[in-house]
């Protein structure tokens, strides 16, 4: 008896503390779900926080770039060009750190002595500008009568732009009537591109994001999800400028007006298409879940290889840039990588957190049902539609396709022998009507072609005379002065007898400059300074002058090295980056042969791209030509860029190659990708094509170039050339990895699609 009420205790006590296990269990099991619930809310709540403060931080400084960025051509030569290490000592011998400015006044009839007094009354007046220095010329009038020039030094550290404008605003008022007045020279050209890249942080701006965000309504169909991804790419923007800034503003990185607006643009379309890929996994797992959590993370994980793909493709072939010798390049490189860096970094964490913080409202009113059963029939691929008709079509005729897409690409690749890429004039970098450019033609009109803008030419004190005479048996020099800051004018002329004091008569030639031992000619050139008889005239004497020890330097001899030295880039650049944009593909399909042909297609593309644009620029808009960087900054952008489409398609096809054979997994690929790998080239498309708003020559052909090859790419080398190669090509594809020789399994479901049914 007793034994048994013991065991009828214990029996007791034991089922007390398993019913008190068990209810501490579930306590448990309740606080972890809700701290992981807790965990879950947490971690989005804190990105979108850390990006709304770095937006909060990044955006006022849209209106500041100026602040931080140079368009002074000679501050991106490389240091070992002859006009660079000039250009260094120019203030030394001026005594001011000047741009000089050439005042051109003209009539249509021989200048009376009121008028000639109007104008020298008004450069009296000009030193009032703000920006203006004391040392002007006196107005010079050129032998027929019907011109004058004066030669305006203008501070360089001041806003170039306004104090020309105000200038020729100011002398045109003061001046007598009958006589027209204009700006030119190297102050008036500058202010020109000042005035054309004023619109990047506005108009550039804001045509991009409008053209992204109809596109985005278009794809979508959504009111919420092309505000989430705009604001994305966006925040992506702000930041990457904050971080830009301050290495601009402590001199790690230089800035300019061109880079700024590649800036945007690059970040507004990289961001948005990394953003597109997200958003088309969140949509694919939100069909077979219905927790958005885990449709998140599944959405994350899907779209993280191919998202750091693509953008470390691009961020190579930036980086590739810094080997230049141009600094204009080879500061973009680090500038647009950290773009691209912000790019995925905004696609990858504050997406993901606005997405799961919206779930399947986002998509209002078209939010994505749940039907995992519809998935599974469907084994995760359309059975109908445009890209499931054009698998099917691939399918039927794959050999046929490849061959005629392959011809066609090469008949308009043939244009690229029409593109005059040896860089253009001054003159005509800014597109529109120019000032400085109608100055400059009414200069050449009535002076020597290269007054204001001569070539400068340093040389040893010893060999001064030798290196004058040199220079004035030259047919294209005119004349030859030597700086003294003591002279009348602020120089002397020199002539086979010597120095000649410029001034009245009787005055004593003043003593050269001497800085360093070496004394600063000036030798005006008889055609305009940015002409290509004027560059072949710098060319002759800089060979003529070689045992001397002078270096020719000024506008010309600028742009020169600056062509020389996008050449070299272009040759050394674009051969690299094709290299390593292959090893990077190597690496992410774990083959040789299918890397290969990504890069041959993509080059096709490029070549395509180049011609048709040569034929459009020389037929069509009639451009003058195109700098020597065009092609390289094309291929940067169009191979990098390009690669992207076929990195989303690939990663894609090799993935349902796994599953389901190569063969099958090209049409499934395709068929997939197809809508989102679209809708993110016309959105890249519109982005780069936005640059055109701005009225620079190089922006306006970039612009152009890459907005056709990107369609091209996103129309005709993804959706038919590659799919068709890679589909007839079959296992062999992804030789040497494993995957070329697995077993090929049988698909019904791509069959269906294949046969219509």
């Amino acid at each position: 008896m007793s034994s048994r009420r013991e065991l009828r205790e214990q029996a007791t006590d034991d089922s007390v503390r398993e019913q008190s296990a068990r209810g501490e269990s579930t306590r448990t099991r309740t606080r972890t779900r809700g701290g992981a619930r807790w965990f879950r809310i947490l971690i989005p709540a804190l990105l979108i926080l850390a990006w709304f403060a770095g937006a909060g931080l990044g955006g006022p400084l849209f209106g500041k770039i100026d602040e931080v960025s140079s368009n002074d051509s000679t501050a991106y030569l490389p240091d070992s060009a002859d006009a660079t290490a000039v250009q260094k000592v120019l203030g030394d011998f001026s005594g001011e750190n000047a741009i000089p400015a050439i005042a051109i006044f003209t009539s249509d009839t021989t200048l009376t002595d009121a008028q000639l007094a109007s104008i020298t009354a008004a450069l009296d007046k000009a030193p009032t500008v703000e920006g203006v220095t004391d040392n002007l010329s006196p107005a010079i009038p050129s032998d027929d009568g019907l011109a004058a020039q004066a030669f305006i030094p203008i501070d360089a550290d001041s806003d170039i732009g306004e104090v020309v404008m105000t200038l020729s605003d100011q002398l045109k008022a003061d001046v007598a009537d009958g006589v027209t007045v204009a700006i030119t020279g190297p102050a008036g050209f500058t202010a020109d591109l000042i005035s054309g890249f004023a619109g990047i942080d506005g108009l550039l701006l804001g045509v991009a994001l409008l053209a992204v965000f109809v596109i985005l309504i278009l794809v979508y169909r959504s009111l919420l999800l092309p505000v989430v991804v705009l604001s994305t790419s966006l925040f992506a923007l702000c930041v990457a400028l904050l971080t830009v800034w301050w290495l601009a503003k402590w001199g790690v990185l230089l800035l300019s007006g061109q880079t700024q607006g590649i800036l945007f643009i690059l970040v507004i379309g990289a961001a948005t298409d990394y953003s597109l890929l997200f958003v088309a996994r969140f949509r694919e797992e939100m069909r077979v879940t219905q927790d958005k959590g885990q449709a998140t993370i599944r959405a994350w994980k899907g779209s993280l290889e191919p998202i750091l793909a693509s953008g470390g493709t691009v961020i190579a072939g930036l980086l590739c840039l810094l080997l230049s010798d141009l600094k204009s390049n080879s500061t973009l490189g680090p500038v647009a990588a950290l773009g691209i860096v912000f790019a995925m970094l905004a696609a990858l964490t504050l997406l993901p957190a606005l997405l799961f913080t919206f779930g399947r409202a986002v998509f209002w009113p078209r939010r994505p049902r749940f039907e995992p059963d519809v998935v599974e029939a469907e084994h995760g691929m359309p059975q109908k539609g445009l890209w499931a008709g054009l698998a099917r079509f691939v399918r039927k005729r794959p050999r046929a396709i490849w061959i005629a897409t392959t011809l066609i690409l090469l008949v308009g690749a043939v244009g690229v022998t029409q593109l005059k890429a040896d860089g253009v004039a001054q003159s005509e970098l800014v597109l529109g009507t120019s000032e400085a450019r109608d100055g400059q033609a009414a200069l050449g009109e009535h002076f020597p072609g290269g007054s204001g803008s001569p070539a400068f030419v340093l040389t040893p004190e010893a060999k001064q005379q030798e290196v004058a005479d040199i220079l004035l048996a030259h047919d294209g020099i005119s004349s030859v002065s030597i700086s003294a800051k003591d002279s009348v004018t602020g120089s002397a002329t020199v002539t086979a007898d010597g120095i000649v004091a410029q001034g009245p008569p009787g005055v004593e030639p003043p003593a050269p400059t001497v800085v360093d031992g070496h004394v600063l000619l000036q030798a005006t050139l008889t055609d305009a300074a940015d002409s290509a008889a004027a560059a072949e005239t710098v060319r002759d004497l800089r060979v003529e002058l070689a045992g001397t020890d002078a270096l020719v330097g000024g506008v010309t001899a600028t742009a020169i090295d600056t062509n020389d030295a996008s050449i070299h880039d272009r040759n050394l650049i674009i051969p690299l980056i094709l290299v390593v944009i292959l090893l990077i593909l190597m690496l992410l399909l774990r083959s040789i042969v299918a890397p290969v042909l990504l890069i041959l297609t993509t080059v096709l593309s490029f070549g395509t791209a180049m011609g048709v644009s040569a034929l459009v620029f020389n037929g069509v808009f009639n451009f003058p030509g195109a700098d020597a960087a065009v092609p390289l900054f094309g291929f940067v952008f169009l191979v990098a860029l390009g690669i992207d489409y076929n990195i989303f398609l690939m990663t894609r096809v090799r993935e349902e190659s796994i599953k389901h054979g190569t063969r099958h997994g090209v049409l499934r690929g395709l068929a997939i990708t197809g809508g989102v790998i679209t809708s993110a080239g016309l959105v890249l498309a519109a982005t780069f094509a936005a640059l055109s708003v701005i009225p620079i020559l190089f922006l306006v052909q970039l612009a152009f170039i890459v907005a056709f090859g990107v369609l091209l790419d996103t129309f005709v080398v993804r959706t038919l050339l590659v799919p068709a190669l890679t589909y007839d090509i079959g296992p062999a594809i992804w030789w040497p990895s494993k995957l070329a020789r697995a077993e090929q399994p049988e698909d019904p479901a791509v069959d269906g699609v294949s046969a219509g049914r």
